[in-house]
């Protein structure tokens, strides 16, 4: 899907703003940004159709409902290497 160009425009000032806390995309008609840090006290994931709610809560996101990811525990990060979002590699055991 093509994103137009004025929207192309907006994500890489939201992407140059705030990428250092949050992976943003569009689709057609939403505005989702994923925090970059998992341990991130703050919601994970933020959806708006809105422009100006989305703003809002990158810049002030609700507070985490859930406990942290899984992936955060400490028996993952001793055995894979995180590689980038949603991707690992096993670490050889130690002999």
């Amino acid at each position: 899907m093509s994103v137009p160009d004025p929207y192309r425009i907006l994500l890489g000032m939201l992407k140059d703003r705030y990428g250092h806390r949050w992976s943003i995309r569009r689709t057609e008609h939403l505005w989702i940004a994923t925090a970059t840090d998992p341990d991130a006290d703050h919601a994970p994931t933020i959806i708006e159709p809105d422009i100006d709610a989305f703003i809002d809560a990158v810049e002030n996101p609700p507070a985490r409902a859930g406990r942290p990811s899984l992936l955060s525990a400490s028996w993952v990060t001793a055995e894979y290497e995180r590689l980038g979002e949603g991707a690992y590699i096993s670490r050889p055991p130690s002999t």
